[in-house]
């Protein structure tokens, strides 16, 4: 039998970074995995010896890939992945699950794509700092929240500065200031009736260049993150107080409750009502 470790992050309310589950494998000679598709992005990180990734590019063309000790692979939304470990020398790796609005951005930034999944540092001891955050994560995974979000975003530092030099260009560092304007924003008023217009004239953008500005970074449109935020503030309330479900939809910005039933049932695939029921906490 392989030697497994596996961890469940208990919280799902992180809007920019968000990790789901964690985990450490020692694997049997060709044991596989797959073909699956996921939700999220997966990042394995091979501890010590070898073997294949078979995972699908952009158009839909299955290629391979062989990956050794010290390397790693990152797994795409959607992407269909087979990963087989070596009948002579079986990898031993770990992993974590995570989504967010900074992940798109991240990972552009250190080159890693659907076509570009393999993961090869070109500084060791920063690679060396990676593996120890995500084995720390991976180790700890009672600490708090927090916590581990924390560590999360200096794993997350460490594979990027290990792959590509310091970028500190003035477009960037403006693009930057613009998506933080816009989210503090959308932070401090998703409770009132907003339009995108009316967040790219705070930005002092145009609604056509801030929207495309806004989906290059986070992987939504300003609709789309607008609405998820909003329904994550309202699992919430759902969740922490006895809020009716009418109150709880004029506090995240809607005027009619069936509007936000709806809403909340196409992305929840249950009602506020029925996803109180399975998740309050009093």
């Amino acid at each position: 039998m392989s030697d497994f470790q596996f961890s469940i992050f208990p919280n799902e309310n992180f809007v920019d970074l968000c990790l789901y589950q964690f985990g450490k494998e020692k694997t049997t000679p060709a044991h596989s995995f797959g073909p699956a598709a996921r939700n999220h992005y997966l990042f394995h990180y091979v501890l010590s010896g070898t073997g294949l990734l078979l995972a699908d590019d952009a158009n839909g063309n299955t290629r391979n890939y062989h990956i050794k000790s010290g390397q790693g692979f990152m797994i795409f939304p959607g992407q269909i992945t087979t990963y087989i470990s070596d009948k002579q020398i079986p990898w031993e790796y770990t992993w974590l699950e995570f989504d967010g609005l900074r992940v798109k951005e991240a990972l552009s930034i250190a080159g890693l794509s659907v076509n570009e999944p393999v993961y090869r540092a070109r500084l060791k001891d920063l690679r060396e700092t990676m593996k120890e955050e995500m084995l720390y994560i991976v180790d700890n995974g009672k600490a708090s929240p927090f916590h581990l979000i924390g560590h999360l975003y200096l794993f997350f530092d460490a594979m990027i500065r290990s792959i590509t030099p310091e970028q500190n260009t003035n477009a960037k560092r403006l693009q930057d200031y613009y998506i933080r304007e816009a989210l503090t924003y959308i932070e401090q008023n998703f409770q009132n009736d907003i339009s995108v217009e009316e967040i790219a004239k705070v930005c002092g953008l145009n609604r056509s260049y801030f929207g495309k500005l806004f989906k290059d970074a986070t992987g939504k449109t300003p609709q789309q993150f607008l609405l998820s935020y909003r329904m994550i503030k309202a699992t919430e309330l759902l969740k922490l107080t006895k809020l009716s479900i009418g109150d709880i939809s004029c506090a995240v910005g809607y005027d009619n409750q069936l509007h936000f039933s709806r809403a909340f049932k196409k992305l929840y695939d249950k009602s506020p009502r029925e996803w109180r029921n399975e998740n309050r906490v009093f």
